[in-house]
């Protein structure tokens, strides 16, 4: 019946019918020819002998080999996000040392344009390579005259030393245009450190808040002090703008007393100094923090609708040595001298109005575990954790579980503080499972100063409004790449009620 219709079709209408048959051929013939260069390119892409070939083919999440060989719009444009990252943790890191004996970066073919001092613009087609490792694996070019070779800002990239590495990662930013009005803007270096017998443990964050920097805004130290099985102590010190420098290319601050300062060889000194809110004390932290090699997770952005979001941390696992001192009226209530004790530092920046997260930070034996995720006000459905986990040699493994189950424990403040939690997820032949255990926890109802200025109609906006702030015990158990993982150790988790 169907060959009958179409023989009957094409009596009636042979012209049409001709002109959609050629058509149809022309389809057919043009995607042969980009199957067949996709298939060229893929094994040009294996031979190693080849310039910009090799073993393996670097893809960001989600691009089908098959769209990059029809030349589909999923595969156009593509970028990878944290290449250095990924060349450093991965590619060309000591783990994958016995696979990949030399790793190359390239960009090429980018359409690029030239805007000349008259306003002209130039398309150019662009290419990108540090010449060094290029010049390794056997594709440096035949030079006609002059010389390329590494300059700085190629050494950089490929091998920052530890100072620039956190300059890069960790240097503060301007609020982007869409919040620049917003005076819930924040960014903060942020520090924890726990004592070598996990009873008592500190908080200290540099703020810099508001209409930064073209209206109303400042700084802001706060140190929380904390002992097991006692109300925590808060300090805080108000500094006017005039009194913070910071900068969009390091990672130092200044704000009045207390400063942040990045060492030559990568370790951090930290000074802070405040008052307690409750009573007359001062006190005064004064840290070197030294981040283990490798252990850094590299950063990531939010940004959906107004709320601005984001996250680094340049220390995942670190050792503090130095002195946390309390005072009153110029006497000394007491100090606590650190060496080699456990400690870590991150970096936020963004918009905070109604915004919500799980997170925690954990060392685990040879471990280190970093998991979280960020929920906007305006958020309907959660969205899946990540942990991230570090060991000797750097990078190890993300694992994305759907969900933390708590394990409800005694109520503060109203509202029930978590005594367990877990997390599981399995990826491929991997599986990971993350149990905490609760030790002390604080509950801090974040409508309180909202409240205090007469904002009743926001703090009734606030879905989950106690923050509770956590110390306990984790433990990792699992398989990594054939491993067997079991290791317990000693972290900090914050959760919403």
């Amino acid at each position: 019946m169907i060959t009958l219709i179409a023989l009957r079709n094409f009596l009636l209408r042979p012209w049409r019918s001709l002109f959609l048959l050629l058509g149809y051929s022309l389809g057919v013939a043009v995607m042969i020819v980009l199957l067949s260069i996709g298939e060229a390119l893929l094994s040009q892409a294996s031979q190693e002998r080849l310039v910009g070939g090799g073993q393996v083919t670097v893809l960001p999440e989600g691009i089908d080999v098959e769209v990059l060989k029809t030349g589909g719009l999923g595969g156009m444009f593509f970028s990878i996000d944290h290449a250095r990252f990924i060349y450093r943790q991965l590619l060309a890191a000591p783990r994958l040392s016995p696979w990949i004996a030399v790793a190359a970066p390239q960009i090429g073919s980018k359409l690029l344009y030239l805007r000349a001092p008259n306003g002209r613009e130039i398309a150019v087609e662009a290419t990108g390579e540090i010449p060094s490792l290029t010049h390794t694996v056997g594709g440096a070019p035949d030079l006609a005259a002059g010389r390329w070779e590494d300059d700085d800002l190629d050494r950089r990239w490929r091998d920052p030393t530890p100072a620039e590495l956190r300059d890069d990662i960790d240097h503060f930013h301007l609020p982007p245009a869409s919040a620049r009005g917003d005076t819930t803007w924040g960014e903060w270096h942020y520090f924890n450190v726990v004592s070598s017998d996990h009873k008592r443990w500190a908080y200290v964050s540099l703020i810099v808040g508001g209409l930064v920097p073209y209206g109303p805004w400042g700084g802001q130290v706060l140190i929380t002090l904390h002992e097991q099985g006692r109300p925590s102590r808060r300090f805080v010190a108000a500094v006017p703008a005039s009194a913070v420098t910071f900068s969009t290319t390091r990672a130092d601050l200044s704000m009045g007393e207390s400063s942040v300062h990045v060492l030559g060889d990568g370790r951090y000194a930290v000074h802070a100094r405040a008052r307690e809110e409750a009573g007359g004390a001062t006190a005064e932290v004064k840290l070197t923090v030294t981040p283990t090699p490798g252990a850094y997770f590299p950063g990531a952005a939010l940004s959906s609708g107004e709320v601005v979001s984001g996250y680094v941390v340049p220390a995942l696992r670190a050792d503090a040595d130095g002195s946390i001192c309390v005072s009153s009226a110029g006497s000394s209530l007491g100090c606590e001298q650190l060496h080699a004790v456990q400690a870590y530092h991150d970096h936020n920046w963004g918009v905070w109005r109604g915004v919500s997260w799980e997170w925690g930070a954990a060392r685990a034996g040879p471990f280190a575990i970093l998991y979280g995720r960020v929920e906007p006000p305006d958020s309907v459905a959660s969205q899946p954790l990540f942990v991230y986990v570090v060991d000797s040699l750097g990078f190890l493994r993300v694992f994305r579980p759907r969900a933390i189950s708590y394990v409800d424990g005694p109520v503060r403040n109203g509202v029930h503080v978590p005594k367990a939690a877990e997390l599981f997820d399995a990826r491929g032949d991997d599986t990971l499972r993350l149990s905490l255990s609760v030790e002390d926890a604080t509950v801090t109802d974040t409508r309180r100063p909202l409240i205090e200025r007469g904002d009743y109609m926001n703090a009734r906006r606030i879905a989950r409004p106690f923050f509770i702030q956590m110390k306990g015990k984790a433990r990792l158990e699992g398989r990594v790449a054939g491993t067997l993982v079991r290791a317990e150790g000693y972290g900090f988790f914050e959760t919403y009620r």
